[in-house]
């Protein structure tokens, strides 16, 4: 029983009993994320204006580099396993962003606080009892569809509906592999260094 009490699951997906409550570590732990990211985000906007000429004569294409700032929605959940972590961690990102001189200004809040919000629901559909590679990608889906759904309306209205949905297309895609696979990549590389010990994350295999 002792043995039994103490193996790893093997699912690795489940969240573990009274992983809830939020301890001081998973705070700490989430907003750091969120700043990292953060400088990340506005790094990338700089690369992502650098990079409008090549996609000029087909601009929802851009959208390949997307899912870059959906990332701390899907990851963050994953290493701590509670509810409202990628809403916390996107939302601390977008802030960074934003103070760091971010293009969009402080509409990069706002963004943060819808695309964290609908990360959410990948986890939120298993009751944030699952954390594997079906609730990451739905994760990065719902937070990949926001974004598209954002920027049409704040940025690309005029476009054809031609465009429109190859962009949403291609930003949900985006998001999958780069929010979604990335992040459940990353979960298990920082596991399987030992970096999360402090979390279910890193005592069960995803």
């Amino acid at each position: 029983m002792a043995e039994q009490a103490v193996r790893p699951s093997s699912s690795g997906s489940a969240a573990q009993p009274g992983s809830r409550r939020w301890r001081t570590v998973d705070i700490v732990v989430t907003a750091v994320l969120g700043v990292a990211f953060g400088v990340v985000f506005w790094a990338w906007g700089l690369l992502w204006a650098a990079l409008d000429a090549p996609f000029s004569a087909f601009p929802p294409a851009q959208a390949v580099m997307y899912g870059v700032w959906l990332l701390p929605a899907v990851l963050a959940p994953l290493i701590v396993r509670k509810a409202g972590a990628g809403l916390f961690a996107e939302l601390v990102a977008g802030i960074v962003s934003a103070l760091l001189g971010s293009a969009w200004g402080t509409l990069t809040i706002v963004y943060g606080l819808l695309q964290g919000a609908a990360g959410e629901l990948g986890y939120a559909a298993f009751g944030y009892r699952r954390y594997g590679w079906p609730q990451a990608l739905l994760s990065a889906l719902c937070a990949g569809l926001m974004a598209a759904v954002l920027d049409l309306v704040n940025y690309y209205p005029d476009w054809t509906a031609g465009w429109k949905t190859s962009y949403v297309a291609l930003v949900a895609l985006s998001t999958m592999v780069i929010a979604g696979a990335g992040a459940m990549a990353l979960t298990r590389s920082l596991a399987a260094s030992g970096a999360l010990s402090a979390f279910a994350s890193g005592r069960t295999r995803a």
